[in-house]
């Protein structure tokens, strides 16, 4: 098979190549997957780039967690009435700060667990179903993670972005109203399409006095972030009290100084959304919605970019240099 590695980090261009390797065999409990698209993720971008540190958990690694295609075999143990079914993948390598697996979905095969490789709803395409194990999946989580949205008012921080576009429409979708934040006009139209209310030009505007303003005086129930480090000031003033701050991120500053007391007064609560440590309960919430969503035609998925399999490190640079859509590798068939 055709596969993309690396075996030391650093730049794109620099590690990646693709080569001929021997295609995995589905082991006990696993199926075995053709890939048709594989997703990237800013996570998969970091490891590649020894981002914070970061070494080689394995000699030689395979890239990327999320992906999608078809079941082609199956392992022991696995309903052989899976063979041919349509699916997309999600944590394919593991998580931060642990050694994971080697082989990614940035390969024409892969062999996977049979509960990791989910049956992809027939509106949506292979490049489709390559965005949603982290994004579509930490969406999920940051929007539902204490309990039903319905009424609630939800400021989506960042929100034309893959996890940020992703939490408008789930959000929408569980009842509440969305303020997103964006950076262009063309973001702007991304984001009300996607169900948000209101959006805000952080570039322009004061997010802070426009929120309020919207809510009237009363401020937002949850705010979803994209950059905790980052507006911790924005975040604690917009908030209700016993709001919540829901993030998955903060890259921009990793240590950030917490204002205490500008929490503290608001009996806020802060919830950390790790991708990779979903629990069952909510992954299997998550799966359904986005089934739900898909069927019913109001799920969708930004695809910004594509490239073939030999262009995989255009395709690292594309994330890296950021811009509206998720980005995906083409192996075939999406």
């Amino acid at each position: 098979m055709l596969a993309a590695s690396y075996t030391r980090t650093g730049l794109a261009a620099e590690v990646l190549s693709v080569a001929e390797m021997v295609a995995p065999v589905a082991a006990p409990g696993e199926v075995l997957v053709r890939v048709h698209a594989s997703g990237i993720n800013p996570a998969d971008v970091k490891r590649r780039g020894g981002w914070r540190g970061m070494g080689m958990d394995h000699p030689l690694i395979i890239p990327h967690t999320d992906g999608a295609g078809e079941i082609v075999g199956v392992g022991s143990g696995v309903d052989r009435g899976r063979i041919g079914e349509r699916v997309w993948m999600w944590n394919a390598q593991g998580g931060y700060g642990e050694a994971g697996r080697a082989f990614g979905t940035a390969a024409e095969f892969i062999a996977i667990a049979s509960h990791q490789a989910v049956k992809l709803a027939d509106s949506l395409s292979f490049a489709d179903g390559a965005n949603l194990g982290v994004p579509a999946m930490t969406a999920y989580r940051a929007v539902f993670a204490d309990g039903p949205v319905t009424g609630q008012m939800i400021f989506v921080n960042g929100a034309a972005g893959a996890v940020g576009h992703f939490a408008v429409q789930m959000a929408v979708a569980g009842g509440a109203r969305v303020i997103g934040t964006v950076s262009t006009v063309e973001a702007a139209v991304h984001v009300k399409e996607a169900g948000a209310f209101a959006t805000i030009d952080r570039k322009t505007e004061d997010v802070s006095a426009r929120i309020l303003e919207l809510t009237n005086g009363e401020g937002v129930d949850r705010v979803v972030e994209v950059d905790f480090g980052a507006n911790l000031e924005l975040d604690a003033a917009v908030l209700k009290r016993n709001g919540t701050v829901a993030s998955y991120s903060s890259s921009s500053n990793p240590t950030p100084v917490l204002p205490y007391y500008a929490f503290a007064a608001k009996g806020a609560n802060l919830r950390f959304i790790q991708g990779f440590l979903i629990p069952e309960d909510q992954r299997l919430a998550g799966e359904r919605m986005i089934a739900e969503l898909a069927d019913a035609g109001r799920f969708k998925v930004a695809i910004g970019a594509t490239f073939p399999l030999h262009d995989i490190a255009k395709a690292h640079e594309r994330v890296e240099r950021g811009g509206l859509g998720n980005v995906v590798v083409l192996i075939g068939g999406a």
